[in-house]
């Protein structure tokens, strides 16, 4: 850019301080707004694909995230009754990108990031309460009587985004009809070697037992539920043992290892796609502009392409506003693609009826190879030489 701009972000997630990176390293000023009171994380893991580093590297970020978490080894999709239906080439598909996928906790996920950043410029318990637009920048009024000033505004503030309702409206999420537990604990087993991600399928319940390093495993299970009813869970880990009788022994086990009090219950939730991110000085990043089910384990690596790509189109372009207006093309079509898949993919994971629970199976293991590995392609190649050119 021809001279410094000042850039405020809305939210300190995964998303957010990319984005602060991201601006920080090409040599915007960052200031970073958070609604909690604190930079605590849910004690939750997930994945940061391929795609996701190949991006950041594109604009020379290295987080080193292998230091943090476990690097994909192995990825297979077993029965309920413990039988392997296929091996997934995402070791393979990452390995030819160059860059590992990785599986982290979300919390060192947040370290890694926070390294790379000063930590000053994070402003905790800000509830943002008014934006306001002008011909020469843009402010933001907070809950408590603070305001922020600055020439653009980057709305990362999650599913709930209060940037996004300011561009879009208040319109309601998207509900898929069930439940998520999600946890880490410490758990060994002869199975979950290092690198290693296994997920069980069911009728209409699913469970993932994940390698993050450090003798650590996150585990998430689903199950179909009326939204209403996940969304007030209040049982218990041996509650959770009822939904998963008969299926493997690692199953129940590590369910019943991990304390009640450590297991997070959520309801499954996305938005209709929308391709309206932003307008003026203001857009959108990660779950405010895009929020997907898990089933492509992609929501934290979209978010991190959206930062690298915003760093690349603010290096490109003179004009700030067009350079957003760039981005938001540039970034629409594939996270469209990518959050109508999780959907897709979702609504087929969770299938309760045995027939075509059969027919999903059978389908996953013999789809030849090179189908197999070009539908994995499309969410972990990063286009890098598209960007830049």
């Amino acid at each position: 850019m021809n001279r410094q701009l000042k850039v405020i972000v809305i939210g300190a997630g995964i998303g957010g301080l990319t984005a602060a990176i991201v601006l920080r390293r090409i040599g915007c000023v960052v200031e970073v707004y958070e609604q909690a009171p604190t930079l605590r994380t849910a004690g939750s893991g997930l994945s940061v694909m391929s795609n996701a580093v190949a991006a950041l590297s594109s604009i020379g970020i290295n987080l080193k995230l292998e230091r943090f978490g476990a690097p994909i080894k192995c990825f297979e999709i077993r029965n309920n009754r413990d039988r392997l239906i296929r091996k997934l080439p995402i070791p393979e598909i990452s390995s030819s990108n160059g860059f590992d996928s990785v599986c982290i906790s979300r919390k060192a996920l947040q370290e890694a990031l926070l390294q790379q950043l000063d930590q000053n410029i994070i402003h905790v318990g800000a509830k943002v309460t008014e934006i306001s637009e002008r011909d020469d920048g843009i402010s933001v009024r907070f809950a408590d009587g603070r305001e922020a000033h600055g020439d653009l505004l980057i709305g990362a503030d999650g599913i709930y985004s209060f940037v996004r309702d300011y561009i879009q409206g208040n319109k309601p999420v998207r509900p898929a009809d069930y439940i998520c537990w999600l946890a880490i604990t410490r758990y060994q087993h002869p199975q979950i070697t290092p690198g290693y991600v296994g997920h069980y399928w069911g009728a209409g319940k699913r469970i993932g037992l994940i390698d993050i390093d450090g003798g650590e495993v996150y585990w998430w299970g689903t199950a179909n539920m009326h939204t209403e009813q996940a969304s007030k869970w209040q049982g218990n880990n041996q509650d959770i043992l009822t939904y998963y009788e008969g299926w493997p022994s690692i199953v129940s086990d590590i369910i019943l290892q991990t304390p009640s009090e450590n297991i997070i219950s959520v309801s499954a939730q996305d938005r209709p796609f929308s391709p309206l991110w932003g307008k003026g000085r203001i857009t959108l990043l990660g779950d405010a502009a895009h929020p997907m089910l898990t089933s492509l384990g992609q929501g934290a690596g979209m978010a991190i392409e959206d930062a690298a790509v915003l760093g690349h189109v603010f290096r490109q372009q003179s004009d700030p506003i067009s350079a957003l207006r760039q981005y938001e093309r540039i970034r629409i079509p594939r996270a469209e693609m990518l959050v109508n898949t999780s959907r897709m993919l979702s609504e087929t994971e969770q299938e309760d009826r045995m027939f075509h629970c059969l027919k999903r199976d059978l389908s996953l293991r013999f789809v030849p190879t090179k189908n197999l590995k070009k539908s994995l392609e499309n969410s972990l190649n990063f286009p890098v030489e598209d960007l830049r050119a």
